[in-house]
């Protein structure tokens, strides 16, 4: 985030973090050693980086204004789907972003999150930075990663945090590292990581402030963000903003996502600030990039409309905490298990998902002349037996109430047993889907659920995503 002065405001965000929770003391417990005090965020099986950037990307545009719509999406994660094809191309078909806007990547590196970001700042637009971050087991990664993904929609009307300055430092060593195919990075000496770092942060943020006609007290909130732990806390220190201004970096609760950590910490800002705070956010990636941000009056409207169940701390106190690490080792992979005896699904077809694009990615039915939804979405009516009068309805943001329901203990999951649902759309619509995030033994008829993003599941390299339903949580 160097700082471009044609950069437009956010004017609207949200965060997503997984419902699952792993205990650090588990890992303990498992191998013996790791772990840790807290907790982290863990992405369930069915999700994956793209999926939870649906998340975060439709709660940052329930929240903006209805005439809010983006001329460009960018996606940054260190963990994408694909390689050759755009993820963001994913996440733009489930939030039914016209074809008229893009659709870009900036995948890979730590850093891509503050380009997705710039990108998107520049314009009318949308950066959706999401990652996973996953160690080998019994490591420091491990424990102290975390899963998470945040949206930011910029624009010019209804701003709630201006850009006011920034600055940018860089420089080339080798402090974390990870190979393609990998499924973890590798860390320099702690040390060299600090000594490489300190006087990029020095340079950086004292143009920032100077550019601005700041000084480290006017910080209302600080935010360090970087997976080097030993080289952000001596940032905080070289900085000397006010100790009561630092952010906390959720580490204890949710871990360190990574490309988004910055992200969700900002987030967490913004579910709090008052108008006329400044926030200065300091990213330590490959160098250090700051920028800093005023709050303006319009955030109190905002809030206003806010859920509180959306914002970060809402979603961090309404995680399940009871994962297992054998559960969390299988779905990430580390532990291959017998799968169920029903034989796996085939490999998604690119021909029928083209041509079913509104139904798999966007949720879209048919309503006809006499208010009745279809779902999937029909062409004719079957009360009045019209072709093509049918009016395209989203229902991935309508809240449907439970018919019934089965446990199947048989069919192919990698974390079974698979709960299938008939329900209910407000308003009319009725489907049968899988429900996630969900505890078997608690769901019941009537229960009030809301559709999801997932990826069902991948064969032959290809993922299969739709849409889940999963419980309603005040």
């Amino acid at each position: 985030m160097g700082y471009c002065p044609h950069m437009t405001g956010i004017v609207a965000y949200g965060s997503y973090i997984p419902y699952w929770r792993l205990q650090r003391g588990v890992i303990t417990k498992s191998l013996g050693a790791g772990g840790g005090k807290g907790e982290r965020a863990v992405a369930s099986f069915d999700e994956d980086t793209t999926s939870m950037g649906v998340e975060a990307g439709r709660i940052a545009m329930r929240n903006a204004s209805s005439s809010w719509i983006p001329n460009s999406l960018w996606f940054a994660t260190t963990d994408p789907a694909y390689l050759d094809k755009t993820n963001a191309n994913t996440i733009h078909a489930a939030l039914s972003l016209p074809a008229s806007s893009g659709a870009f990547d900036a995948i890979g590196s730590v850093r891509s999150g503050v380009a997705a970001m710039m990108g998107a700042g520049n314009g009318n637009a949308m950066a959706v930075l999401s990652d996973i971050r996953t160690g080998l087991p019994g490591g420091a990664d491990e424990s102290a990663g975390g899963d998470a993904a945040v949206a930011f929609c910029f624009g010019t009307d209804g701003v709630i945090a201006e850009v006011i300055g920034g600055a940018a430092a860089t420089a080339e060593f080798t402090d974390r590292w990870r190979q393609p195919g990998e499924p973890a990075s590798k860390q320099w000496e702690e040390r060299f990581g600090e000594h490489a770092y300190a006087p990029l942060v020095d340079n950086a943020f004292s143009d920032a402030l100077k550019g601005a006609n700041l000084a480290p007290g006017d910080i209302s909130h600080a935010i360090f963000s970087g997976l080097h732990g030993r080289a952000v806390k001596a940032a905080v220190k070289a900085c000397g903003v006010s100790g009561e201004s630092v952010v906390d970096d959720l580490s204890a609760t949710i871990g360190n996502p990574g490309i988004a950590q910055w992200g969700v910490m900002l987030a967490d800002v913004l579910d709090r600030a008052e108008p006329g705070q400044t926030i200065a956010v300091v990213v330590l990636a490959d160098g250090v990039n700051v920028w800093l941000l005023r709050t303006t009056d319009a955030i109190t409207k905002y809030r206003a409309r806010q859920s509180a169940a959306l914002t970060v701390r809402g979603q961090i106190a309404a995680g399940r905490n009871d994962l297992t690490y054998t559960q969390f080792l299988t779905w990430r992979g580390f532990l291959h298990r017998e799968p169920p005896r029903r034989p796996e699904p085939d490999r998604p077809a690119g021909p029928p998902s083209l041509r079913a694009q509104a139904w798999k990615y966007g949720l879209y039915g048919s309503r006809d002349e006499s208010g009745f939804v279809y779902l999937p979405p029909a062409r004719v009516s079957m009360k009045s037996g019209s072709i093509d009068q049918m009016e395209m309805v989203r229902m991935a943001d309508i809240q449907a109430t439970i018919a019934t329901y089965t446990v199947d203990r048989l069919a192919y999951s990698m974390s079974p047993p698979v709960v299938a649902a008939v329900i209910d759309f407000d308003g009319g619509g009725r489907f049968q889907c899988e429900l996630t995030d969900v505890d078997p033994a608690a769901v019941k008829i009537g229960d009030r659920v809301e559709m999801t993003f997932r990826r069902l599941y991948t064969v032959d390299g290809i993922h299969n995503y739709f849409w889940k339903a999963k419980p309603v949580r005040a």
